[in-house]
């Protein structure tokens, strides 16, 4: 592989993301292969990006005008045949390693491929990637993203890349199709490591905002009075300013759903229970999603969490005293505790 002019790439899973990253690669001159559990999905997606720069299954269509090509592959061993970079943006770590470590992709795989997780995994599924990918050469590089739709169409995206530096490297080219920061954070696995990380600062970021927005809105407050003062407020976070619309109204597209909000919350709160650290308040925001999901809201944008009813009698509520809840121990010795007597900081 040519590590300055990458420009065979496959890209496994055409959802939202891949698909918008499909689109950035065709436009940035690469050769696109794509592929999707549901064909159509595909197909679709060559099809839209115009003639010229799609090529249908088995087709030879032009160069687009000096752009890329794309084209569907019926199999994911199809898509990697001859690809200098192979990118996966997959529902979860399960579906990415029986996709990634199949028989026909691991035969049809040449050595020195590089080979990019972008989807939230988890960091055992990487960690498994990494071991079975590893052996027959393929580079393997853990590099899940923080951002939506919109920062991909902007070339916005933050990738959390972790790995070998020098494969990190190779495929920034690549990457810089839809990216507009690529961190190398460690070895495979810390760039799972770090999106649940950015991920668990999002979703309970996201529960505190929907529980604020019915506080006011059953004080009498209007969600958009509400709405005007958060984002004018100390809480005014990107988050908060980019997700107004959503907020305030239900017919946004959605940008990610409650399931799949459930699913990075599941996987952070198994994450912390390995390391025996307590995430209490990441605990809760998971047991509001999972009833919004349960509810019915699980196709929603995740701002439908403040639409959700909670309140509803016969609600299951987590049960914050049980034994064995792992909590930090903010009582042990020697821990730093502000001293009362000093004056205050300004």
């Amino acid at each position: 592989m040519a590590d300055v002019d990458a420009r065979r790439v496959a890209v496994l899973g055409t959802g939202r993301m891949g698909a918008a990253m499909a689109r950035r690669l065709v436009a940035a001159g690469h050769e696109v292969r794509v592929w999707n559990r549901t064909p159509a999905t595909a197909e679709a997606l060559v099809r839209r990006l115009g003639p010229g720069e799609g090529l249908g299954p088995g087709g030879d269509g032009g160069d687009g005008g000096g752009g890329g090509r794309a084209r569907a592959e019926p199999t994911p061993a199809a898509a990697v045949a001859g690809a200098d970079v192979v990118l996966t943006m997959l529902s979860d770590g399960t579906a990415t390693c029986s996709v990634l470590l199949d028989g026909d992709v691991l035969e049809t795989l040449a050595a020195g491929t590089l080979v990019v997780d972008l989807g939230t995994s988890g960091v055992a599924a990487a960690r498994e990637l990494a071991a079975g990918l590893g052996p027959r050469g393929v580079r393997f590089l853990d590099a899940p993203v923080s951002g939506s739709v919109p920062a991909v169409d902007g070339g916005t995206l933050l990738v959390m890349a972790s790995g070998d530096p020098a494969a990190v490297d190779a495929v920034r080219p690549v990457l810089g199709a839809f990216a507009g920061t690529v961190l190398h954070v460690g070895d495979v696995g810390a760039g799972q490591v770090m999106k649940l990380a950015v991920n668990l600062v999002v979703h309970d970021l996201n529960a505190a905002l929907s529980e604020s927005l019915r506080l006011a809105e059953s004080s009498g407050v209007s969600r958009e009075n509400a709405y005007a003062v958060l984002a004018q407020s100390v809480v005014a976070a990107p988050f908060v300013l980019y997700k107004r619309a959503a907020f305030l109204d239900p017919g946004t597209p959605v940008a990610m759903s409650l399931a799949l909000v459930h699913k990075d919350l599941t996987l952070i709160t198994g994450h912390a229970r390995t390391l025996g650290a307590g995430v209490p308040v990441t605990e809760a925001a998971l047991h509001q999603v999972a009833a919004a999901v349960a509810a019915g809201h699980g196709a929603q944008d995740m701002a439908d969490l403040s639409r959700a009813d909670l309140d509803r009698p016969g609600l299951d509520r987590p049960d914050l005293d049980r034994p064995g809840l792992d909590r930090p121990d903010l009582d042990r010795p020697g821990l730093d505790r502000p001293d009362p007597t000093h004056p205050p900081l300004p």
